[in-house]
């Protein structure tokens, strides 16, 4: 992992896969650092020949901070999802990625809408994983799933941190595979020692809450689209990822049975097999012009698992 400076700031980045492989932006979701997911995901994707590029957002992680800056009521936020996006296309142009597979989970979802929407020559093609369009008609958060993203824990020492976590990830865990509080314990500790950083939630929670809806903007959208969600997901629920495909034309939609707002080890396979063979797709039927970042780029390898 390093850092480097991308659309004026500083992101803490890392990569995966051949060099030459297929590239594939990942952007998490809000208040997660790129070390939030299972390494065992970004490894499936990479051992099919993609190269995998993850990075923390502004204001989480080791990347760019914006101390002190408290969004006040009725104003507006320090920074937007925009500007988020602006990050992520910067990311990619300061590795000289002229256009990648742009993926995104949840709030990184909507933050890959607007790279596909704001800057199209990046974007080879949209992957929204239990994201939301943020139409306003939509279903909200259960409450134990809206009370586990919006409270604090008791304390900010490390055993409150963590314990306060997983409680809050049962919420909206899936119901398929069983709640591994070790791992998912050992986890979030990790990163609690790699980078503990409260504040910057608040302001991206207000960039979220800021932002408006994407309906209409998506419906215009002329780019190959992906959307996975998961059918027990009460933090967004289903209906905004089946709203998401609706407003993209042409869009493919899988509904992940038992699959909740998390990524547990056992998903990883479906998921990312979903993922490698979409992109397959793309790839094999975008022009060799658009599939290609420099001489000797490589074509993905391997079937869905």
């Amino acid at each position: 992992m390093t850092r480097i400076a991308a659309n004026g700031i500083q992101l803490e980045y890392d990569e995966s896969g051949p060099k030459n492989g297929v590239p594939l932006l990942f952007i998490n979701g809000f208040g997660t650092q790129m070390t939030g997911w299972p390494d065992e995901f970004f490894q499936a994707l990479a051992d099919a020949r993609m190269r995998v590029v993850r990075f923390d957002n502004r204001d989480v992680g080791l990347s760019q901070k914006w101390d002190g800056q408290i969004p006040k009521k009725d104003a507006p936020p320090p920074y937007t999802l925009d500007d988020m996006a602006a990050d992520a296309a910067g990311l990619l142009d300061a590795l000289g990625i002229a256009s990648a597979h742009i993926a995104g989970c949840s709030m990184g979802g909507m933050i890959a809408q607007l790279v596909a929407l704001n800057h199209p020559e990046k974007a080879r093609s949209l992957i929204s994983v239990f994201s939301t369009t943020s139409d306003r008609s939509l279903p909200p958060s259960s409450p134990e799933a809206q009370a586990a993203l919006m409270t604090a824990p008791a304390s900010n020492d490390r055993e409150s941190v963590v314990a306060h976590s997983l409680k809050g990830r049962r919420a909206y865990a899936s119901t398929r595979w069983p709640f591994d509080e070790t791992r998912l314990g050992a986890m979030v500790g990790r990163n609690y020692d790699r980078a503990f950083y409260p504040e910057g939630t608040k302001r991206q929670w207000a960039a979220i809450v800021a932002a408006p809806a994407r309906t209409e903007r998506l419906k215009s959208l002329a780019l190959p689209t992906l959307v996975l969600h998961g059918s027990v997901d009460t933090l967004i629920r289903p209906e905004a990822g089946r709203h998401t495909a609706s407003v993209i034309a042409g869009s493919e939609y899988h509904e992940i049975e038992g699959w909740g707002h998390d990524m547990p080890l056992g998903a990883i396979a479906e998921v990312c097999g979903y993922i490698v063979d979409f992109v397959k797709r793309v790839e094999a039927s975008s022009s060799p012009a658009a599939r290609s970042t420099a001489p000797g780029t490589t074509s993905l390898s391997g079937s869905r698992s």
